[in-house]
């Protein structure tokens, strides 16, 4: 059952309470580097693209360097994050693109971003929010959970869970949402057993097979 509009306000004041400026846990410090980790951030963590990107970026932190460097000269820094040689090439092949369209810096439009290599609309979303300050969603694998577990948001896909999430966070908890909801899928509301009994927002969420304090 969806959560109660006056629900949702207090799921989100308790979590601005809680953290009141999240961000992503990649670390960067340009929209450049930024846009770069969240493509290496697929399918890996955000401490291990963390571990390479440190490495990388005081060699290599522009589109220009990075092309410099070659897609094999950029496997020997990502090697440990998985999927490298699929991610090295979009990588180099998105570095291409932004020096030849946009003169090296990285567009603020969703769909020149989408048209990046290795670019969907999720890490448009991340780069839109967090880089320039966006109010997007968006919905990675603990947001879905999350949305759908505490009634926030329920849908069957992620496109379904981010238009829901567009219609339901009230405008001012929207631009810090999907960071504040991405942390409590990370480290509370986890996968295989969530930590309900420390959880802020137990009392709000829809969930039926809460866990109990051991």
């Amino acid at each position: 059952m969806p959560m109660k509009r006056a629900d949702v306000v207090e799921l989100f004041t308790r979590l601005r309470e809680l953290n009141p400026q999240p961000t992503t846990e990649l670390a960067y410090t340009t929209p450049f580097e930024l846009l770069v980790a969240v493509v290496l951030s697929a399918q890996a963590t955000d401490v291990g693209v963390n571990k390479a990107t440190r490495k990388l970026y005081p060699v290599a932190n522009t589109p220009e360097a990075i092309l410099a460097l070659g897609e094999a000269g950029l496997k020997k820094y990502i090697s440990t994050i998985g999927l490298f040689n699929a991610k090295a090439k979009n990588v180099i092949a998105l570095c291409g693109l932004l020096v030849q369209q946009h003169g090296g810096e990285v567009p603020r439009t969703r769909e020149a971003l989408e048209a990046l290599p290795g670019v969907g609309r999720k890490t448009a979303n991340v780069v839109l929010n967090t880089a320039f300050g966006e109010p997007t969603i968006a919905v990675d694998t603990h947001i879905f959970r999350v949305a759908n577990r505490t009634g926030l948001a329920p849908g069957k896909n992620v496109r379904t869970v981010e238009d829901t999430l567009e219609k339901v966070v009230p405008a001012e908890f929207r631009r810090d949402a999907h960071h504040w909801l991405i942390l409590h899928g990370r480290y509370v509301c986890k996968a295989r057993k969530p930590d309900c009994p420390d959880c802020v927002i137990r009392d709000l969420c829809r969930y039926k097979d809460k866990t109990k304090a051991t």
